[in-house]
């Protein structure tokens, strides 16, 4: 039974064939008293291939299935060589100790950030030389909301899997500046209490550091991060450091320090594109038991920016639709975005889109949302139409509620005009290009 409710969830991320490749073969028993699962090979042979091939995916959806707190132990049969190689390491904790939804699995991205996933991702092998590790320290650079600290937190969760995760340290500079809080003070205790509170730190085998902006307000941190950025490099141990912005712009870094951070790979995490958000939203979605449309998704994508934004609003539509007991209106999806801070670009409305394109065409407001037929007014509202829809997510019935209480057949068909004439008509391209120029820059 176990087996078989197993697969019905690796069903619902992995192809037929190939759970009728690596899965079907495994000899699966689960003992729930003590919280162990084990996992028997064919043959060695089939553990070499499996270690390779489809062990980080099967541990993966296996911790989704599971939860927490279960070992899993992997044996192989009497089939195969004695020479093969051994089946992977034979015990081994389910449990993700910096966060179950810190993976690079739950990583979402497109080309726009492939470089900097896939040098974290080389980061986090292991069981290489440490001189070889030529990313180190690794530094990654970007906005708020970017997923810097998912990327942090997963090269931690995937280091633990072969280490105690004890011996990684992975947090905040916050985090850490309590490891030193106090220890300012001059005199020969102080200078001992620092000494060992700069062991305990470099006792670690990983430094993972998030959010070195912070350093702005914990100036004292700089010479102990200094101390332990010397020693992990001296030991070839690995760094892993984040900050918000560039970490050019970090003007208050002492020369010491800034210049040990440049000697590794700097990367910059961009801002996810429409496509990574709408993909977030759902796995979110399907994580909290949210039933979302297709057209509130997409009005999610396009309203908010930022992961930890969308987080949030997420929050918030699950507990009201858990609440209502049943699917979200666009009235009421409309109401609770309304009493929520979106952060940049939040003070753009549908009046404010309006009222850029009356004044681009000349016209007055009222006659946007008015009922008059003239042929440039009739642009105007289309073009106003496509705008909300573009930069607000508005739904095409909050569109038609928004520009006097039209049809929302009307709103589908001025904004799927508005598109196809930005491909045939170079100047409203170029309106439109404009238009939303200046809607942005007024909500900033």
């Amino acid at each position: 039974m176990l087996k078989k409710a197993l697969r019905q969830h690796l069903q619902q991320t992995c192809q037929e064939q190939d759970l009728r490749q690596w899965y079907d073969p495994l000899a699966i028993t689960l003992s729930t008293n003590d919280k162990r699962l084990e996992v028997q090979f064919p043959h060695s042979f089939f553990a070499q291939w499996f270690s390779a091939t489809a062990q980080v995916t099967f541990e993966s959806r296996l911790r989704e299935f599971l939860g927490d707190g279960y070992v899993l132990r992997y044996s192989s049969g009497n089939g195969g060589s004695p020479q093969a190689a051994p089946a992977p390491k034979t015990a081994r904790q389910l449990d993700y100790p910096f966060g179950a939804r810190f993976t690079f699995d739950t990583f979402l991205s497109n080309r726009k950030n492939q470089f900097p996933v896939a040098s974290a991702k080389e980061v986090a092998r292991d069981g290489r030389d440490p001189h070889d590790r030529v990313y180190n320290p690794f530094v990654v650079c970007g906005g708020n909301g970017n997923g810097k600290t998912h990327l942090l937190r997963a090269i931690a969760n995937e280091l633990s899997r072969s280490r105690d995760e004890n011996a990684i340290f992975c947090g905040p500079v916050d985090e850490l500046g309590t490891r030193f809080e106090g220890l300012s003070a001059t005199g020969a205790g102080a200078a001992q209490e620092r000494q060992q509170a700069r062991s305990r730190l470099c006792a670690h085998e990983v430094l993972v550091v998030d959010d070195l902006q912070r350093l702005r307000d914990q100036p004292f941190l700089q010479d102990e991060l200094t101390f332990a950025f010397d020693h992990f490099h001296d030991h070839g141990k690995q760094m892993v450091f984040a900050c918000s912005g560039k970490l050019a712009d970090l003007d208050f870094l002492s020369p010491k320090l800034r210049s040990r951070l440049e000697w590794g790979l700097i990367v910059e995490l961009r801002e996810p594109d429409l496509d990574v958000r709408l993909k977030f939203i759902q796995h979110q979605s399907r994580s909290r038991n949210i039933q979302l449309s297709k057209e509130h998704a997409l009005t999610l994508a396009q309203r908010f920016r930022e992961f930890r934004h969308l987080q949030g609003i997420l929050v918030k539509v699950g507990a009201y639709r858990q609440l209502v007991n049943r699917d979200i209106q666009d009235r009421e999806l409309e109401q609770i975005l309304r009493h929520t801070d979106s952060g940049k670009g939040n003070s753009l409305t549908p009046e404010a889109v309006i009222a850029a394109t009356a004044e681009q065409f000349g016209i007055p407001a009222r006659d946007i949302v008015g009922d008059k037929r003239q042929q440039h007014i009739v642009q105007a509202r289309q073009v106003a139409m496509f705008l909300c829809r573009e930069l607000l997510g508005s739904s095409f019935p909050a569109l038609g509620r928004v520009f006097g209480g039209k049809d929302h057949s009307t709103a589908m068909y001025a904004v799927r005009k508005i598109k196809q004439l930005q491909q045939s008509d170079k100047d409203m391209q170029l309106l439109v290009t404009d238009l939303k120029r200046k809607c942005l820059t007024r909500a900033e």
